[in-house]
């Protein structure tokens, strides 16, 4: 029997045995379940090579290894990249949103196993990036590939792609509830009854096999942690207020360094030497920045601070209080320029890590900054809830910080103080991004699925799919008699009139000539070039639909021109009735339970 065959056996014995419903439950198990074994090897892999790093390179006084280190990892995923994967595996979060918005829910099946690798070889030698958006896209590439394999539509197909995503997150953080708001919030799923419980599911079958491979230790035991006090309310809000603006300079930062990169460095081969100098640099100087930077967060909340600035060359500066907090402050500006040194320079990891360790040392500077002004607030607590703060305000998700740092930390009984600063820093950031930093690209291609039923169903329209080639078009040298006759075999009252070179000139409406086609004196009188008129508007093949309906409001018309982007050839015409009929076919479907 060959594959093929055996393929085709299993899924007939499937349609005969096994309801779509049953099979999407049991899906979900499995997905989360290897989404959790997929985490599980990432952390191996990272803690194997750091473990040989300090035992072997950095022990003995040897911390000049963390210059070279990080060159090393970012040369060897770059290469690893460039030469085995051979396909852009950065951004795990955009390219599932991408996913989502574009390609039917369709992930590559090689993203089930290249991420894990790629952000192994990163971050275990010193890369400044996480490896949670990497699993993300492993897991969402395991769910989306299991579904492709047992041929579910497109709706499943995304419904499988976020338990994979839940059961990465569930998995790697042991975090089951942010799991399942993560999903919601920053793949911006529609939460409905057919989808909660397959999430669940996920979510909770990758936890538990993560208790069984590490213990049900939660990842940030706390030692010295406050009760709340209602007292500190203000603060807290001071300290939501700091997140926002810190999580606008991440977002703006991230991506203006991102574009500088791309921009500017051409060759891959240059961008590994300059992303790993910059790094190397930056790790010397600023240990902290090594890695995830896990370690430093436990020791911000749970009081060892001081451990932090150690083994940096701004120790023989002394520990005063102002220079400590200085050296922590440039550790949170420069966070993003060793994150971006490290995925530029051809790296792979996400900015879920970047985003924690950035807010955990947001909170505990604001802290310090209070306690030296002579408002007594916990820097521990306050170091704590900054990472709730600054997650929320750059992933645009407030739920997911609140959940996540409550299960991360054990903290439930600091879940008032978490919820103030969450929603604080997300409504200061919603004032100046309309989008999180994950979905800013997209967004600004009309790519993105959003939970507007509107807007996603627009963005769901492929121009291919409303475009009229059906009329008959003229060119400019055309007598109105060679006119009249071509209106005869016509079935349209709209003439595109194009060049010899395919280009759109202008257009002819039946009424205009309407009075005069009936009166053969004139044949050879008029041209359709003295005839035609400006279209009110011109839309290209590229534009996105809501420019596109956008356009239809504001000119009033129901027919318009569509050339291409690039050569600028006519193509055909879109109407608004052609949109609104597939705006509904498209809203029945999208509806359906």
């Amino acid at each position: 029997m060959t594959k093929t065959d055996g393929k085709e056996t299993l899924l007939a014995w499937r349609e005969k045995h096994i309801s779509e419903k049953q099979l999407v439950l049991l899906l979900s198990f499995f997905v989360g379940a290897f989404a959790a074994f997929a985490a599980a090897i990432l952390k191996t892999f990272i803690h194997l090579i750091q473990h040989f790093i300090q035992t072997y390179l950095i022990a003995g006084g040897h911390e000049w290894w963390y210059f070279f280190c990080p060159m090393i990892g970012i040369a060897l995923a770059a290469f690893f990249v460039h030469y085995v994967v051979r396909d852009d595996i950065s951004h795990g979060i955009t390219k599932i949103l991408y996913a989502i918005s574009q390609r039917k829910a369709i992930i590559k099946a090689h993203n089930m196993w290249t991420s894990v690798v790629g952000s192994a070889l990163t971050i275990g030698f010193g890369g400044s990036v996480g490896a949670e958006a990497p699993i993300v896209l492993t897991g969402a590439a395991i769910g989306s590939n299991l579904a492709k394999f047992f041929r579910l539509d497109q709706k499943t197909m995304m419904l499988m792609i976020g338990c994979g995503a839940a059961g990465a997150i569930g998995g790697i953080f042991e975090a089951p509830i942010a799991g399942l708001v993560f999903t919601l919030e920053v793949l911006m799923m529609d939460l409905t009854m057919a989808s909660v419980a397959p999430l669940l599911i996920s979510s909770v079958t990758a936890t538990t096999i993560s208790y069984i491979f590490t213990g049900t230790e939660p990842m940030f035991i706390l030692h010295t942690i406050e009760p709340f006090a209602i007292s500190r309310i203000p603060w807290y809000i001071v300290l939501g207020i700091v997140c926002g603006f810190a999580s606008l300079y991440f977002t703006r930062g991230m991506n203006g360094l991102e574009q500088w990169f791309k921009r500017n460095i051409r060759s891959w081969g240059l961008k590994i030497l300059v992303g790993g100098v910059t790094l190397g640099v930056l790790v010397f100087l600023f240990p902290p920045l090594y890695g995830e930077g896990y370690d430093v967060i436990s020791q911000l909340i749970n009081g060892e601070s001081q451990s932090a600035i150690q083994n940096s060359p701004f120790a023989l500066l002394g520990e005063t209080t102002w220079i400590f907090i200085a050296y922590f402050v440039a550790i949170i500006l420069l966070k993003i320029v060793a994150s971006v040194a490290t995925n530029g320079g051809g790296g792979v990891g996400g900015i879920f890590a970047p985003s924690l360790f950035m807010g955990a040392l947001v909170g505990f500077v604001t802290a310090r900054v209070f306690n030296i002004i002579g408002v007594s607030v916990p820097e521990s607590n306050f170091a704590l809830i900054g990472m709730a703060g600054l997650m929320s305000g750059v992933m645009h998700a407030p739920l997911t910080g609140i959940f996540l740092i409550a299960e991360l930390t054990g903290g439930y009984h600091l879940f008032l103080p978490l919820m103030i600063v969450s929603v604080s820093s997300f409504l200061i950031m919603k004032l100046f991004e309309q989008h999180s930093l994950y979905a800013m690209r997209l967004a600004q291609k009309g790519e993105l699925l959003t939970h507007n039923k509107d807007r996603s169903i627009l963005t769901l329209l492929k121009m291919e799919n409303v475009l009229e080639t059906d009329l008959t078009t003229v060119s400019p040298e055309m007598t109105l008699g060679e006119l009249v006759k071509c209106i005869a075999t016509a079935h349209r009252n709209i003439f595109p009139v194009v060049d010899k070179q395919g280009r759109l000139c202008g257009v002819l409406l039946l009424d205009e000539v309407r009075n005069i086609m009936f009166q053969p004196r004139l044949y050879n009188r008029f041209t359709v070039n003295d005839l035609m008129t400006a279209p009110q508007a011109v839309i290209t093949n590229a534009m996105p639909m809501e420019k596109v309906m956008e356009t239809f409001e504001d000119t009033g018309a129901w027919n318009l021109p569509v050339v291409d982007a690039n050569t600028k050839k006519y193509l055909g015409f879109v109407s608004k009735s052609k949109i609104f009929e597939s705006y509904r076919h498209v809203l029945v479907h999208f509806s359906e339970e």
